[in-house]
């Protein structure tokens, strides 16, 4: 009997080992289990602001690049403006001497002549210097009977006129330029107004 209560006393402490094995198995499961869900729920964190990341550089990127097109572009029309208008400030001075000779040939006396031979030359030397600032575009703006434009007109009188549209100009003082389509000196005007 002595056996048979050693045998039970071994199988009574073998199966409470046997148990405790389980409730060891199953506990370090369950701890298994919570960490492989922790670390689930990290790489899942990882991921998503991983993508967060990959998505803010993108967006970065696509800005930095739309910055760069849009700088590229300000440099070539700053560069385009300043190859059309480079001459703005010398055409400007040069309008002064075609007005000059446009004042010479209006106060000679067409009909003395001795001075035909003078107005020749200065009429030759007026066409010289208007062809060569048409051939930078600089371009004449001679707008009599033409609309009143604030554009481009300073009107320096309005008279009244019967024969003309009201807000035509019926008299140039100045003739105005342009260069490239830019206006460079307003053509001073005369517009008639109703009566």
């Amino acid at each position: 009997m002595k056996e048979a209560a050693k045998v039970a006393e071994e199988q009574d402490k073998t199966a409470a080992a046997e148990e405790l094995a389980a409730e060891q198995a199953e506990s370090v499961e369950q701890v298994a289990e919570e960490q492989c869900a922790d670390a689930g729920d990290d790489l899942q964190a990882q991921l998503d602001a991983a993508r967060e990341e990959a998505a803010n550089a993108k967006e970065q990127a696509l800005r930095a690049v739309a910055e760069a097109q849009n700088v590229r572009r300000r440099a070539e029309k700053d560069a385009e403006n300043a190859r059309k208008f480079a001459l703005e400030k010398f055409a400007g001075d040069m309008l002064s001497v075609a007005d000059n000779l446009d004042r010479a040939l209006a106060a000679a006396d067409a009909e003395d002549e001795a001075l035909k031979p003078i107005l020749e030359g200065v009429e030759l030397t007026r066409k010289s210097l208007l062809d060569a600032l048409a051939r930078h575009n600089v371009e004449q703006i001679d707008p009599t009977g033409q609309p009143f434009d604030p554009e481009f007109h300073e009107a320096m009188a309005m008279v009244p006129n019967p024969s003309a549209e009201p807000n035509s100009v019926i008299d140039v003082m100045q003739k105005g330029y342009t260069l490239n389509g830019r206006l460079l000196r307003a053509a001073m005007v005369v517009v008639a107004k109703a009566e």
